[in-house]
């Protein structure tokens, strides 16, 4: 098994407890109202959101996999750091064990945050992770991370 880690900054304009109640705290309802061809429901299995509970991603039609479950490693709401694991899905592709991300949201110079992701991927013996699947898969994110702002700078009494 080997593991590989990919880190990433954001910067938006939204400060970071807004960013951070609408992305994390709300995301499990909002992310599927914005982006329903990519996230069709979220669903908790075990818990309530904090760290320990398992939910249920169903993909929408305009996503390549249909499911994943990811299990809630850690939610500081003070520090805005939100750290949880893919362990189920196939998303996976049958070639990784889990995909850890962590999430931090820091204030920016400007008043609004930045977004720093660290991605680590558990691969399952041999396996190599391209560089085309993380960048397929952070350009993903990307979109999501835009459309959530973009959302809340169209609706700024929101959140």
């Amino acid at each position: 098994m080997g593991v590989f880690t990919y880190e990433s900054e954001i910067v938006t304009a939204i400060p970071p407890a807004k960013m951070f109640k609408a992305c994390i705290l709300d995301g499990d309802t909002l992310i599927p109202q914005i982006l329903p061809e990519a996230f069709k429901s979220v669903e908790y299995i075990e818990g309530n959101g904090g760290a320990g509970s398992i939910k249920k991603v169903t993909f929408g039609e305009g996503s390549q996999f249909k499911y994943m479950k990811q299990k809630v490693e850690e939610v500081d709401k003070d520090k805005f750091v939100y750290i949880y694991s893919v362990i189920e899905g196939d998303a996976l592709m049958d070639k990784l064990e889990k995909i850890t991300y962590e999430t931090k949201l820091e204030t920016s110079p400007n008043g609004g945050s930045v977004c720093k992701t660290t991605s680590k991927y558990y691969t399952i013996g041999e396996f190599e992770l391209k560089e085309e699947g993380i960048k397929a898969g952070k350009e993903k994110a990307l979109g999501m991370f835009k459309a959530i702002e973009a959302y809340l700078l169209a609706n700024p009494n929101s959140y």
